[in-house]
This record gives C-alpha cells, sequence and structure tokens, in this order.
C-alpha cells in the first residue's frame, strides 16, 4: 500500500507540474526563437520534434512550420505543409476514448482540432503563397476552399452575432479573382466583404471597410459592366468614381503586424448547492453564474456519488492574453509617393470572439469534468481513505484548461495597392515605414525589393513580430 501511495504521490508531482505550464510554455524554444526572429532556428526545433509531428498537437505543429517556412520565403514547401494541416483538419474525427478520458483529466488529452478562424487562415497563408509563386490557379483552388469554410459556419452557427463570416477573407477572394483578372468573381467577393465590415465588423470589432475596398468594389463593377451598382456604391460611398485606363500593373502588399493572443487560463470558485430533485448547482456569485445538473430522482443518489463532499471546487478556463503590437501604423513609399497601409482583419479580436462565443459550453463541459472526478473520488474513498485523498490531489492538480492555440499568427493584418509602370520585367524598390505609438525610437523603415512584370499583380507580405515593451509576458502560474 505504500508503494502504491508513493507512486501515486510521484504522479501528482509530475501532473502538478504539467498542469502549470501552458501549451506557450511548453513550446518555449520553438517561441523564443520566433519571436525574435532566428525562423530557420524555430523551424528546425519543431522539425525535430518528432513526438509533435504526429501526436494530439499535429495540426499546430505542421500550422507553425508552414508559417516558418512562409516567412523563410520557402512558399513551396510552407503550401506543402499547410496542405498537411489542410488534411488533417478536414479528416479529424471525434475520439470517443480521448472525450471520456479528458473527462477525467483535462481536455489537453484531445486532439486539437483548430478554433474557426485558424483553419481558414490556413488558407490565407497558403493563396498568398501561390500568389507569390505566380500561380493564380493554385491559388483560387484556395479561394473555392475559403468560400467552403464559410459556408459551413454560417451554416453551423445560426446567430448573427456569432462568427459566422470573415470580411477580410471574402477580401481576400476578391483579391485573388481581381489579380486573375475575373472581375465578376471579383466584384462579388467584394462586396460580400463591404456587407460583412458593414453589418457584422463595425460592431463587434470597431472596424470599418477600407478605402482600398471600396474603390476596388466600384472599379470591378464598373469593369464588370454593373453600371447600376456603380451608381448604388458612389451613393453609397458618398464618392465618385472616375476610371482611370491601366495595364494592372502593380504590388499587392500585406503587412502582418505583430503576433495573435496567446492562450492562458483562469480559474472560478464555483460552490455547489443541492437543490430539489436530485439537483445540484453549481454556483459563483462574483460573477451571477449557475449551472444546475441532475444526477438522480432523489437527493440520496447524488449523496451516494460524493456531492454531500462538494463544497467549493476550482474549475479552470481557457483565456486569450492580447500580445499588443509595437507598431500600430505603416505607410509604403514607392518614387516619393506615399500608400498608407488599411487595417482589414484584426485577428486578435477574431479570437477573442471565437472563444467568447462558447464560454457557457466550455463552461458546462468544465463543471462536468469536475463532477466525475468528485464522483470518482467519493467512491475511492470508501474503499480506501488514503487513496481516495491522493486521488483528490492528483485531480486538483490536473485540473487545466486547454491552452493550445496557433500562436504565430499575426494579431493584425493590413493591405495597400501600388500602382506601378514597368516594360516586360522590372525591379522596384519600396520602402516601408512602420510607426509605434511608444515613440520615434521604435520607428522602423524597411527596403523592400519587388520583381514586378508588366500588367501582373505582385505579391508581398512582411511581417514584423515585435512586441509592445508593455507586454509583461505570460505568467506561468
Amino acid at each position: 500500500m505504500n508503494l502504491i501511495i508513493r507512486s501515486i504521490y510521484i504522479l501528482l508531482l509530475l501532473l502538478l507540474t504539467y498542469s502549470c505550464a501552458s501549451y506557450y510554455e511548453l513550446n518555449y524554444e520553438f517561441n523564443r526563437s520566433f519571436e525574435n526572429g532566428n525562423l530557420q532556428q524555430a523551424d528546425e526545433v519543431l522539425a525535430d520534434n518528432k513526438k509533435a509531428k504526429k501526436g494530439k498537437n499535429r495540426l499546430l505543429y505542421y500550422m507553425n512550420r508552414g508559417v516558418a517556412n512562409s516567412l523563410l520565403g520557402d512558399y513551396n514547401e510552407s503550401n506543402r505543409l499547410l496542405e498537411k494541416a489542410y488534411i488533417i483538419a478536414e479528416d479529424l474525427q471525434t475520439n470517443y476514448l480521448q472525450e471520456a478520458f479528458s473527462y477525467l483529466s483535462n481536455p489537453g488529452f484531445v486532439t486539437y482540432k483548430g478554433e474557426d478562424h485558424e483553419i481558414l487562415f490556413i488558407h490565407y497563408y497558403k493563396a498568398l503563397n501561390f500568389m507569390k509563386l505566380n500561380d493564380f490557379d493554385d491559388a483560387l483552388v484556395e479561394v473555392r476552399r475559403m468560400d467552403i469554410k464559410i459556408r459551413e459556419l454560417q451554416t453551423k452557427y445560426k446567430s448573427d452575432s456569432k462568427y459566422q463570416d470573415d470580411a477580410f477573407i471574402h477580401l481576400l477572394m476578391g483579391l485573388v479573382y481581381d489579380a486573375s483578372k475575373d472581375y465578376n468573381n471579383a466584384f462579388i467577393a467584394y462586396r460580400n466583404s463591404y456587407n460583412v465590415y458593414k453589418d457584422y465588423y463595425k460592431e463587434n470589432f470597431n472596424l470599418d471597410a477600407p478605402e482600398q475596398l471600396k474603390f476596388d468594389l466600384l472599379r470591378t463593377a464598373y469593369l464588370t459592366g454593373f453600371y447600376d451598382e456603380v451608381a448604388y456604391y458612389e451613393k453609397e460611398f458618398d464618392k465618385k468614381y472616375d476610371h482611370v485606363p491601366g495595364d494592372g500593373t502593380e504590388v499587392l502588399l500585406f503587412w502582418n503586424n505583430g503576433l495573435g493572443p496567446v492562450k492562458s487560463q483562469w480559474s472560478i470558485n464555483f460552490a455547489a448547492v443541492k437543490g430539489a430533485g436530485g439537483a445540484i448547482v453549481f454556483e459563483n456569485a462574483e460573477y451571477g453564474y449557475s449551472f444546475p445538473f441532475i444526477w438522480g430522482d432523489h437527493r440520496d443518489q447524488n449523496e451516494n456519488v460524493g456531492f454531500d463532499d462538494i463544497s467549493v471546487t476550482r474549475v479552470a478556463f481557457p483565456k486569450y492574453v492580447e500580445r499588443p503590437p509595437l507598431f500600430n501604423d505603416a505607410t509604403v513609399n514607392f518614387k516619393g509617393s506615399e500608400y498608407p497601409l488599411e487595417l482589414a482583419e484584426n485577428v486578435n479580436g477574431v479570437a477573442f470572439k471565437v472563444l467568447q462565443q462558447r464560454f457557457l459550453l466550455e463552461m458546462g463541459k468544465s463543471l462536468i469534468r469536475v463532477a466525475i472526478k468528485k464522483a470518482a473520488e467519493k467512491k475511492l474513498r470508501d474503499e480506501n481513505e488514503a487513496l481516495g485523498t491522493v486521488l483528490s490531489l492528483v485531480n486538483a492538480a490536473s485540473e487545466k484548461a486547454d491552452t493550445r492555440n496557433w500562436q504565430t499568427i499575426p494579431h493584425s493584418i493590413y493591405y495597400t495597392r501600388v500602382p506601378m509602370e514597368v516594360e516586360g520585367k522590372d525591379q522596384k524598390k519600396l520602402y516601408l515605414k512602420l510607426n509605434s505609438a511608444k515613440g520615434k525610437q521604435y520607428n522602423q523603415v524597411n527596403e523592400i525589393n519587388i520583381e514586378v512584370k508588366q500588367g501582373e499583380t505582385a505579391v508581398h507580405t512582411f511581417h514584423s513580430l515585435e512586441i509592445s515593451p508593455d507586454y509583461n509576458g505570460i505568467s506561468r502560474f
């Protein structure tokens, strides 16, 4: 018996150590290398992690390596890795054994399926990679996949208040169609994007439609011959559209600013109050939460499974911690002309929204998990008081929220168009100026050399990884 207790005590210590560490901290070496801009080292750290490649976090393995390789300029390898992530996300089925075990431990034992917006951003990176490779046919494949995912979200969530559509993803679809000279589909995508900005993004993320989107909507309507729509949107935007003929030679520049939020955890204490008809009500007066659970028709049945022992219990939930970016606006200078980059996607805000809309579901699952653990403790304690006490400690140590998320996507995405004049193929030099609200000492100018071909759209992305100096990092406990 002493040997059993000592063994369980060692397990308790291991669980306690694991439960204190978030997913970010468990991958500290990779995150440190990535955030410091040591992208090759970051990719090698992941590539050497054979367990991550095949384990429950394999989706994140391929998504993170896909981003790292895109930033390294290896767009083919990035797309190969991201396609693996896409296939994993498509093929994942509910593992009921994992789900059952998670109720005896914590949700980190379930294979990670990705957040709704994370799956969409697999196609964002792939589409841009293909456009940089001048492969617009495959970029259009990603556009169609994005459209399917959007439709799935709209089917999944019926409430207009939930994240069931993405203005930026529609905008990206339009940009790909536009660059492919398919102005009809570009107009439709731009129109869909504008509607989502107006009807959903303004209220939920305080984000208006970019001026560039409005111009592109008018331009593609004109090029498609939809003159009634031109007149409608001129009135809608309170601006007159004057078409200036051109051959379409331009640079489409995306600025991925900062890094998205990191999942951490927070805990709430619930009091278990016995109610009528065999109900146990978990209550938290501070937040006004109340969740009833019915385990039987009579109060004594609840007592038999251990609810008579519950007074106050701690429950862990996931939360996002924002990593505020150092820079807050940017402009591109080309031959003395300046082009502002406009905010098109608040990735940070979308992530918070996605987690918030399922909070009550997460809370319910967490309380069920705690209730099952308490029932197991009661049953074991009736057989052996010492082992029941140890299991109680193990359960407390293993109570942990799922802190996994895609942590290499940007905090926010900006974009702009820069018109060009070239003959044949030419190398153009642009200057990207990043500005910080923290003071001029943080401002940064980056020289960008882009090869542009006459009549085509060249695509370039720039990812600034810097985080605001006010950010204090992720607390370990």
